[in-house]
């Protein structure tokens, strides 16, 4: 590899020192293999791809103390060597090694060019597991490197890192290509500033980026470590508080007045009492939308804790203050629960839902908004735009949500499709947002300008998440279940006996006048995943275990209207089972459900798991939730997650655990949110870390805005945030 001294983004091109990944002539040039399978193109890149795990070859023994069975690392010169067949195809090179205190072999299969590599009298460093042939000491797993009168060692004879590798290049070739790069560059620039780097008590970066690659102790490693990790976390709060200062600043909001006719009438027609924390949360949100500046207010509660009045709160301050809403979820039966929930609510206002669209009824709790002890208030008129809302009906909508004549609109994705215009958007609401990209959250906002933003999310996030991913936003909680909810009981299933326990407590439920879900990973099976599929509980149950009940099915491949039928069928108690897909996991409320059972419940990840769960324990009948289990004891994990889920209820303590054990990456996908992903920083270990790095990042922001006199940062800035660069200098 030659490199030329101008940065550690000099371009790669090991092809000039003729390195290659297969042996001394075969196999394409190493950069090939580093380009298109690991995305490595720059010496910055190489340099940035940090060891997976180490592997400590740093003390170095005698070969006559070596022990049968222990790994060990000697240095020692080549006594003899000897090549033979074994037969036509296979080769065999022996290589005897000696110290002077003793000697050992170390063989090469089908590799007769290192006959030639290690002549007699080489020395060398070499390290491996320690086995006995006969009366003869070998080294098995080996790595060998030939020693050239230097004190360093590339392989062995030190804290040797294995780099992630891919098939066509292996952790040695990574391991030497890094060594080469570090012997060739000057001293690195420090990206972060020498004040904060003084004041955190931090290594050097040139430091850092050498020892996490070749440490001379743990305590070098660990200080490496934690160098880079902060300035992982740095880099991520630099951009989260730079963008959160251009949305406060340099935006020009809509500053709704506040105290309006629908809003000051709708605690009127509220069913049921606001808990604490609702009204808090509701008072916060008539503060964020009072301010000139746009609100951007991440709203998270628990399964159940009453979201969707504090989201309907805020459309009516923008309806009163003469605007529209706009409330926009992932799934058209998420969309639907909202069109359900809030159009009882605004009818009871004296909303006309546009074209005169009905609205489902739940029961009698529901009917009684509709009572005429609520004089109507001023109206307004409200919208549902899914996919499955099509032909002449979606042009009325279309044309309703332009002219100003629809003053709410619910709907799913399609709101941000080409063709939909709002006259006068003002706020705009997103449920569930982690399952909507980036891009797709912006595309809502640009439909109004500067509108006001409320996201809401019943995926409990974790404290590191909301300083992180969701630090540019103002936060608000809900902690508390309204009145009469109880607790569910969760139950692990992991034997046949236990399973008929089970069905054996849905049919008790159903004959006492209550119903049960039933939720697969799969609708059919065909499914290669070979898990529970509906299609067929769906008809084992029908037919074998409760041939005297309603069973229904329902999935997300089915049509939207027989979806709707299914599920309505169902929620108004004509079906006593539903077996469903994941369709269910949010906006399902039926307060007579009082069982599930989750088949495969391993397969899911405990937010997922948390939210089915959530779809229970509505009413104010006891509720029971069977997780079946059909995983190998083995998998630790799978156990884990189930005896959490089994543990507690509390959706925020289930997810610390749950980045725990599955780590941000996976949790919140990075990729779909648009942010850098942390390569060494972990979330749920390093909350103290996030927030000295969140300090500094702020800190740095208050006192240089648009990072004039840091353009080194700048630059970083939209290195790191390229997937989502419109978020970040756009409002």
């Amino acid at each position: 590899m030659t490199l030329t001294p101008s940065s550690p983004t000099t371009a790669i091109d090991v092809r000039i020192a003729g390195r290659r990944t297969g042996g001394r002539s075969k196999g394409p040039p190493a950069s090939d293999v580093l380009r298109e399978s690991l995305g490595i193109d720059t010496v910055g890149a190489l340099l940035h791809h940090y060891p997976r795990t180490y592997i400590d070859r740093s003390q170095v023994g005698s070969i006559r103390d070596c022990t049968e069975g222990e790994r060990a690392t000697v240095i020692a010169r080549v006594k003899n060597v000897r090549a033979r067949k074994l037969d036509r195809r296979r080769t065999m090179v022996t290589v005897t090694l000696g110290d002077g205190s003793g000697s050992l072999d170390v063989s090469f299969f089908n590799q007769p060019w290192v006959a030639k590599r290690y002549p007699v009298g080489t020395e060398v460093a070499a390290w491996g597991t320690v086995a006995r042939f006969g009366r003869t000491l070998q080294l098995q797993n080996h790595e060998i490197e030939v020693l050239r009168g230097s004190d360093d060692t590339v392989h062995t004879g030190r804290i040797t890192p294995l780099h992630p590798a891919t098939d066509g290049i292996s952790p040695r070739t990574i391991r030497e290509l890094v060594f080469r790069a570090l012997e060739q560059l000057p001293e690195l620039d420090d990206p972060i500033p020498s004040d904060i780097v003084e004041a955190e008590s931090l290594s050097s970066y040139d430091r850092a980026i050498r020892d996490i690659h070749f440490p001379g102790s743990q305590e070098e490693l660990a200080r490496a470590q934690a160098r880079l990790k902060f300035d992982e976390l740095f880099v991520l709060e630099l951009g989260v508080a730079f963008r959160k200062h251009r949305v406060e600043t340099e935006t020009a909001g809509v500053e709704h007045e506040t105290g309006g006719p629908l809003a000051s009438a709708m605690l009127g027609v509220l069913p049921y009492t606001l808990t604490g924390s609702q009204a808090a949360a509701i008072d916060d949100v008539t503060r964020a939308m009072a301010r000139p500046r746009p609100m951007n207010l991440l709203l998270q509660g628990d399964v159940g804790s009453g979201k969707t009045v504090v989201a309907l709160a805020a459309a009516l301050i923008a309806i009163d203050a003469g605007h529209q809403a706009a409330v926009m979820a992932p799934t058209e039966v998420l969309a639907g629960q909202h069109l359900r929930s809030m159009g009882a609510l605004l009818e009871a206002l004296g909303a006309v839902a546009f074209l005169d669209a009905p609205v489902p009824r739940g029961d009698a709790a529901q009917a009684s908004l509709l009572e005429d002890d609520h004089p109507p208030q001023p109206g307004l008129t409200y919208a549902s735009l899914t996919g499955s809302v099509t032909g002449g009906q979606r042009t009325q909508v279309l044309e309703g949500i332009a002219d100003g004549s629809i003053d709410l609109v619910i709907g799913t994705h399609a709101l941000v499709q080409e063709g939909v215009a709002f006259k006068d958007l003002s706020l705009a609401v997103v449920d569930e947002q982690h399952r909507f990209g980036v891009h797709q959250r912006i595309a809502l906002k640009g439909k109004g300008g500067d509108p006001d933003v409320l996201i809401m999310t019943a995926t409990p996030i974790p404290r590191t998440l909301a300083l992180t991913y969701y630090g540019d936003l103002d936060v608000v909680t809900l902690d508390e279940l309204p009145e009469g909810r109880r607790a569910i009981e969760t139950r692990i299933v992991r034997s046949a006996s236990q399973r008929r326990g089970a069905e054996r407590v849905i049919r008790e439920e159903v004959t006492a006048g209550r119903q049960a879900f039933v939720v697969c990973a799969a609708i059919d099976e065909g499914n290669r995943t070979q898990v529970k599929a509906a299609e067929a509980e769906a008809d084992r149950l029908a037919t074998t275990v409760f041939p005297d009940l309603r069973v229904e099915l329902l999935h997300g491949r089915m049509r939207p209207a027989d979806k709707d039928r299914r599920m309505e069928a169902f929620r108004s108690g004509e079906a006593d089972v539903l077996i469903s897909t994941t369709v269910i996991e949010v906006g399902v409320d039926v307060p007579n459900a009082t069982v599930m059972l989750v088949e495969n419940a391993e397969r899911f990840g405990l937010a997922q798991l948390h939210q089915l769960r959530g779809r229970i324990g509505r009413g104010t009948h006891r509720s029971t939730c069977f997780l079946v289990d059909d995983s190998d004891a083995a998998n630790l994990d799978a156990r884990a997650r189930l005896e959490a889920m089994a543990a507690t209820q509390d959706g925020f303590v289930l997810a610390d655990e749950d980045l725990r054990l599955r780590g941000e990456g996976t949790l919140f996908d990075v990729r779909q949110s648009g942010m850098p992903d942390l390569k060494l920083a972990r979330l749920a270990e390093d909350l103290d870390l996030v927030r000295r790095a969140r300090g500094r990042a702020f800190d740095l922001i208050a006192s240089d805005p648009e990072l004039s006199g840091r353009p080194e940062l700048l630059a970083e800035l939209q290195r790191r945030f390229v997937a989502s660069i419109d978020w970040l200098f756009h409002s």
